[in-house]
This record gives C-alpha cells, sequence and structure tokens, in this order.
C-alpha cells in the first residue's frame, strides 16, 4: 500500500505540472499568457514561441473556418482553402506554397485529400476519422522514413489530450480491482455519420491496452434523436463496450464508467465547442512544420 500512495502521490505531481502547463498555454479571458519555460528537449518548443506559417485548409466548413481565426490569430498566413467546389486547386501554386495544410473533412475523401497534398510535398495535419481500417498500411509506409508527413489525431482538444493520459493512467491503476467493470459511451451531433467517433475508438484502445481483463472493444448501441436504436448491447466479459449517443448539436461528450456493486466511477470530457479542437489543430500545425514522419498528439504532448 506504501508503493501504491508514493507512486500515486508522484502522478498528480505530474498532473499537477501538465495542468500549470495548459493554463499558460490557455488563460483565462483578459489575462495575459505566461511564457512557458523550455522543457530541456530540444525538439519541444514552447506552445507561444512559434515561427509564422502557410497555412492550407482543407475543408472549409465549420471547422475550417474556426481554424482559420486561430490561425490567423496566431500570426499565420491561409494561403489556400479548398472545399468540394474547388478541388483543382490542390494543382495550384498556392497550395503548393504551404507548409503544412491543415484536412477537416470525411472518411471518404481523407485518404485521397492525403495523397493529393503529398503528391506536392506539403505536410498534412488531420482530423478525420473512418479512414484508418482500410488505409492504415498505406499511410504508415508513405511516412516511413519521413518520405512524406502526416500528424493525424481522432481529436485535437488539449483537454482530450489530458483526458487520455488519465484514461491510460486509470486504467493500469484498475488491474489492481478487478470488481470494477468498465464501459464507455460517446454523445455527438446528429450529422456525425461514424459510431463509435475516432476519440472513443483510440480511448478504448488505450483502456484494452492497459487493463488486462479487456482484449478488445466492441461497438454497442447507437442511439439516435428520434428514439431509435442500432446495433447490440451484446458482448463478451473481456469486451470493452462503447455505446453511442447521436443528439442535437452536441460538439462531443466521452464518458468512462467503472461500475461495482458498491459504486461508481466515472471520467468525463465534456467539449463546450469546436474551439478547443481548433486550436489543437494549429498547434499541431505549428509542430508538425519542423518534424516529419507519422506524428499523433503523444508527440506534441510528452505525457
Amino acid at each position: 500500500m506504501r508503493a501504491f500512495l508514493d507512486n500515486l502521490s508522484l502522478q498528480i505531481s505530474h498532473f499537477r505540472k501538465l495542468i500549470t502547463t495548459f493554463a499558460e498555454v490557455s488563460p483565462s479571458p483578459g489575462l495575459p499568457a505566461k511564457p512557458l519555460r523550455p522543457s530541456g528537449q530540444g525538439h519541444r518548443k514552447a506552445f507561444n514561441q512559434h515561427k509564422e506559417m502557410k497555412i492550407a485548409l482543407i475543408g472549409y466548413g465549420k471547422m475550417g473556418r474556426m481554424i482559420e481565426q486561430i490561425a490567423l490569430e496566431r500570426g499565420h498566413e491561409i494561403v489556400c482553402r479548398i472545399d468540394v467546389d474547388n478541388q483543382q486547386d490542390f494543382d495550384s501554386e498556392a497550395f503548393a506554397s504551404a507548409d503544412v495544410a491543415i484536412e477537416f473533412t470525411n472518411p471518404t475523401a481523407a485518404y485521397d485529400n492525403y495523397l493529393r497534398a503529398f503528391k506536392h510535398h506539403v505536410k498534412v495535419v488531420s482530423g478525420s476519422t473512418g479512414w484508418m481500417t482500410d488505409h492504415r498500411a498505406d499511410i504508415e509506409a508513405l511516412t516511413a522514413n519521413g518520405e512524406q508527413t502526416l500528424f493525424w489525431a481522432s481529436n485535437f482538444s488539449i483537454g482530450v489530450a489530458i483526458f487520455s493520459a488519465v484514461n491510460r493512467y486509470l486504467a493500469k491503476i484498475m488491474n489492481r480491482f478487478p470488481q470494477y467493470d468498465v464501459e464507455m459511451e460517446e454523445t455527438h451531433h446528429i450529422h456525425k455519420l461514424d459510431a463509435p467517433s475516432g476519440t472513443a475508438i483510440t480511448l478504448a484502445e488505450e483502456i484494452v491496452d492497459n487493463l488486462d481483463r479487456k482484449d478488445a472493444w466492441k461497438a454497442g448501441l447507437t442511439t439516435w434523436d428520434d428514439g431509435h436504436t442500432d446495433g447490440s448491447a451484446d458482448h463478451k466479459a473481456t469486451e470493452l463496450l462503447v455505446n453511442s449517443v447521436r443528439h442535437d448539436e452536441v460538439p462531443g461528450i466521452h464518458t468512462i464508467s467503472y461500475d461495482s456493486e458498491a459504486d461508481k466511477i466515472t471520467i468525463t470530457h465534456d467539449a463546450h465547442s469546436r474551439k478547443g479542437f481548433a486550436l489543437g489543430a494549429v498547434l499541431a500545425a505549428e509542430y508538425t512544420k519542423d518534424h516529419t514522419g507519422l506524428l499523433t498528439t503523444s508527440d506534441l504532448f510528452n505525457f
């Protein structure tokens, strides 16, 4: 027990440092950001110390416009905006001049968008989900040895990055408490077609990797606004059930619950808007400009 408490104390200290770091990156409204101290790792620059970039946007919907706003606020230049009605601009000089392209589209378009960017050796930051089952091996081959660069994440929110770290640590702790069973539920707006969400899949994979009594995750029920459901809640004891809800215009809620006869432990990330995702995508682009290969949030946030 003593060793467990000492380890828990170290982890709490670590998360306090993380919270301090992110408080400096995202200060309260009206307060100036505090300068970040260098971490001692040469490749990790403070988030508020970045060089101006030329950015291309692939996908110019709500998310693309929010990314544009934040990028401009951080001193970057938007050199090209590509949407469904101007696909020919992939071959424009403006697109080829971009340091990084930020891509938020849909599962059916994402992979082709990567290839069109790679054709001009433009690095890509992408939050599109649903393409990895068919094309993961292809992307790994294309980005091997840094020939092409893709920074992919199922969720760019800084809060989700912290939530993910807590999720992994909690799963490890729960190996010592077999009386708790775990389930997950994710809720998104009615326009989101894939279920479970990419973020939920990432979180589920983290639990499976760290919790010995689960060897796979399984998509459960998807409940829609009109009350109808898809899928099934049937699952094996060794499977992590992931249920989905599609409701109204919810940006994203992910809840992980450990339940026992005695009590229930729940952790939740509740996005208030898309702004956190957009800021994270721009931070990822700033990181990607100076790095190569297949990158993700574990490269950007070292925890």
